[in-house]
């Protein structure tokens, strides 16, 4: 009789727990399960709140002095280092550019990363992007002396391959009337955290981080030898993605 009692309390606890817990797969009240077709709001984005309640700022509200159906919108209110826009109760508001986290274009979010703006091509819980990264390099170059530069005959404007990386397309060259840092550009994956919204590279031990939110995902992942955990990095953010699906508000 007493095992009975103690089954019988653990189903009331476990009932109690479920009603606070929605269904798997179950739609969320006033939110709608994200899919390729679903359209973002268009406007700016100055923060990652915004983006979780796809509610940026429209370009209604947007001081412009181009047209507002300009297929060339964004680009050209991001030419100016201030963004001026009317807040919800019409006061006059103005933010840097730098501080944007990003826009909506034609329902498309696109992330602001060292002042570029780059499309997310993948978006669920973790979300997936590329973008052009610059750094500098304080070493100086042994190339031979020339008022006018050095020629690299390795180098072309339309080939990716140099010196540095396999993806990087710019090889400064010595002058010694420029002594300052060389720069170098490439491209980058990186992944966020959609509950966070914090940005990460897009590598093994991030992709980990995130994973053990799903116990039998991570543990599977895990499981994998270093070389597969790289190789399937983006295969597995896919498999917590298809299993945790992303909601957003409708409007």
């Amino acid at each position: 009789m007493e095992r009975v009692m103690r089954f019988l309390k653990v189903l009331v606890v476990i009932s109690y727990l479920t009603c606070f817990l929605p269904a798997s797969g179950q739609e969320v009240e006033g939110m709608v399960k994200y899919t390729p077709e679903f359209k973002f709001r268009d406007g700016i984005y100055l923060d990652f709140e915004q983006v979780k309640h796809n509610n940026p700022i429209p370009k209604a509200k947007l001081l412009a002095s181009f047209d507002y159906n300009d297929r060339e919108f964004f680009r050209k209110i991001f030419e100016m280092d201030k963004i001026y826009y009317y807040d919800d109760i019409g006061v006059r508001q103005e933010v840097k550019k730098s501080d944007v986290w990003g826009y909506s274009r034609n329902g498309i979010l696109y992330i602001q990363v060292q002042e570029g703006f780059n499309r997310i091509t993948f978006v669920g819980n973790i979300c997936h992007f590329v973008a052009d990264i610059t750094t500098e390099d304080s070493r100086y170059s042994n190339y031979p002396y020339s008022p006018y530069g050095y020629y690299d005959p390795y180098y072309s404007p339309y080939s990716y391959g140099s010196y540095y990386s396999p993806y990087s397309y710019y090889r400064p060259y010595y002058s010694p009337y420029n002594r300052n840092p060389s720069t170098r550009t490439e491209l980058r994956q990186f992944i966020i955290d959609w509950e966070t919204g914090k940005v990460m590279e897009f590598e093994t031990d991030n992709t980990e981080l995130l994973l053990m939110k799903d116990p039998v995902i991570y543990e599977e992942y895990a499981r994998l030898s270093r070389s597969k955990k790289k190789d399937l990095m983006f295969v597995y953010i896919r498999k917590f993605n298809e299993k945790n699906p992303l909601y957003l508000p409708v409007e």
